[in-house]
């Protein structure tokens, strides 16, 4: 057992030193006029080149989470030679969902301009994000209103996302006070269709990799099926990848630099440079 924690220990501190961290950058402001910050990750012996990039959206159920969290996601992107960049966004009870996702698109819109100072290659631009990350992460890119053309995002990677199709489940079970819904969705249905990606997936649409875990909430696997029915008149292709974990170890995984997750979602991305 101590020497699995002082191999997993040694194999951090390896990928914490092949990368660096530009923290704490301002890429916009909110409504409460509070700036709004992201991480960078960069490979080293990055000088001169144009790498990919990836923006992960962490999850919280809309209500918690914050990027300092997940420095080992973007250091063990940022390994495999790729700039990943993690922002931040305003939660609810301070923020209802429509404002996140504005913010996830100041975030996109913020990388596609600057990340060449960081050797990223704007025009290989992939999104990703967990929960309730998934659901601002597809979104912002799918969703026209918040002025990101489709056409310019590589791809889309969903990790047990939740609320992809939020109609359908607040139908169901009308939102309450509990967890900040209420807050965060309101009781409009309007709101809840324009917040559901779902909606707006088409011909347009970026290629996307979807994981599932097999013991994950049950509204999230539901939520998947409906998604990838819909994304399967687009796309035929794809199908979920089942993963045999709960929907927390959905994210932790990408923890060791060794998982198999980051092998096959770099793959993805080398398959759809553009």
């Amino acid at each position: 057992m101590k020497s699995t924690i002082l191999t997993i220990f040694a194999m951090l501190l390896f990928t914490s030193c092949a990368s660096t961290k530009n923290a704490d950058i301002v890429y916009g402001t909110s409504a409460q006029n509070e700036d709004l910050k992201l991480n960078i990750f960069v490979p080293k012996n990055s000088k001169n080149k144009k790498l990919q990039v990836l923006i992960y959206v962490y999850g919280g159920n809309w209500n918690s989470g914050k990027r300092s969290i997940y420095n080992f996601f973007g250091r063990n992107f940022a390994r495999k030679d790729v700039v990943t960049v993690i922002p931040e966004y305003t939660l609810s009870p301070k923020a209802d969902v429509n404002q996140m996702t504005a913010e996830i698109a100041t975030a996109i819109k913020w990388v596609q301009n600057n990340i060449k100072d960081y050797h990223g290659n704007a025009e290989n631009l992939f999104i990703t994000g967990h929960s309730a990350g998934g659901q601002l992460g597809a979104n912002a890119v799918l969703n026209p209103k918040f002025g990101i053309n489709p056409k310019d995002i590589s791809g889309i990677i969903l990790n047990d996302a939740a609320g992809i199709d939020m109609k359908d489940y607040l139908e169901k079970y009308p939102p309450t006070e509990q967890d900040n819904y209420l807050a965060t969705w309101s009781n409009d249905p309007e709101k809840w269709c324009q917040a559901s990606p779902i909606n707006f997936l088409d011909e347009n649409s970026p290629p996307f990799m979807i994981y599932v875990g097999k013991k994950t909430y049950p509204s999230i696997i539901t939520a998947n099926e409906h998604f990838v029915t819909k994304l399967n008149e687009f796309q035929p292709e794809i199908q979920p990848i089942f993963i045999n974990k709960k929907h927390v170890p959905m994210i932790l995984q990408y923890a060791l630099p060794w998982n198999k997750r980051s092998t096959e979602i770099l793959e993805f991305m080398n398959k759809n440079l553009k």
